[in-house]
């Protein structure tokens, strides 16, 4: 009898370009294959953990502490937050960023685009006993992931209930960089702020590209333009690009919080920034019975 992951191997695997296997810790992994780039996609999370376009360094941080269990969620990659975003409010015990980000996703589709340059998964994640003791809704949570070029992620949401549906929801997207304490983010000027460091504090960001100096966790509210990270060591640019989405979130523990982090290395906050396309806090979306949201994510790399 096939194992899970032979069975979707049998089911969804196509030759050359997209290939079930299993990965850290024996967990089920898809490896896509294109002309234009590489990547990899673990059914825990529903978790982008690898994007690398043909020729160049890879995109995507990923900790090598990382906890690779059905349990905990995966540092690094594109951890998915639904439906919450942080802290649950009134209910301190529930997992943080919601449960999407460590559950087990099921493959809807894969599908290899024409000429070869693009391939594209379907994951679905609908409620079960653990969901549902977390959070009453029914909902059918859907997430595609084209690779090519660049990498573009939808995570669509659809409100199966009899009223109203209110989430909050990001693609937690870790971006390596040569140096976090050199790179700019340009694109959020003038956008007001909650400043989770100083006590969720209303900012408004100034007119300069932005410079990360200490510990970085920053919510911008009503924007729904691209970002763009200028790596001066990593030589070149990563463009994040957005729909969908009202909110953009900045972060990076920096080296005080990293040293609390047990799935983090002690230097390894210096290889990362966090840009998440999201709708948080009063961003957040409030669906009505019957309808769909649909929040996209597209990251592409430029020369400098």
């Amino acid at each position: 009898m096939p194992t899970p992951v032979e069975s979707l191997e049998q089911r969804f695997g196509i030759a050359g370009a997209a290939r079930f296997d299993r990965g850290a810790s024996g967990l089920p992994r898809l490896r896509l294959t294109t002309d234009a780039a590489d990547a990899e996609i673990y059914l825990h999370g529903g978790h982008v953990t690898h994007f690398q376009p043909r020729g160049a360094e890879p995109v995507l941080f990923l900790s090598g502490r990382s906890r690779f269990d059905a349990t905990s969620a995966i540092r690094g990659g594109v951890p998915v937050i639904f439906p919450w975003f942080g802290a649950r409010a009134g209910a301190p015990s529930a997992p943080a960023h919601g449960f999407a980000r460590t559950a087990e996703w099921d493959v809807e589709s894969v599908e290899r685009g024409a000429g070869g340059v693009t391939a594209v998964l379907r994951l679905t994640l609908t409620p079960d006993a653990a969901t549902r003791a977390a959070w009453s809704p029914d909902f059918v949570l859907r997430h595609r992931v084209r690779v090519g070029h660049a990498l573009e992620m939808t995570l669509e949401v659809e409100n199966r209930s009899s009223g109203p549906l209110e989430f909050e929801e990001a693609l937690h997207t870790y971006l390596v960089v040569g140096d976090v304490r050199e790179v700019t983010l340009t694109g959020l000027a003038g956008t007001g702020y909650i400043d989770k460091t100083a006590g969720m504090a209303r900012k408004v960001q100034g007119p300069a590209p932005l410079r990360l100096t200490a510990e970085t966790d920053s919510v911008y509210l009503g924007t729904r333009a691209a970002c763009i990270l200028d790596d001066p060591r990593g030589g070149r640019r990563i463009v994040v690009e957005k729909d969908g989405s009202a909110s953009t979130v900045v972060w990076n523990p920096w080296a005080e919080k990293a040293k609390g982090l047990s799935d983090l290395g002690a230097e390894e906050w210096l290889r990362f920034i966090c840009i998440e396309t999201a709708n948080a806090a009063e961003d957040r979306v409030v669906l009505a019975p019957g309808r769909q949201h649909a929040m996209r994510a597209s990251i592409r790399v430029e020369s400098r």
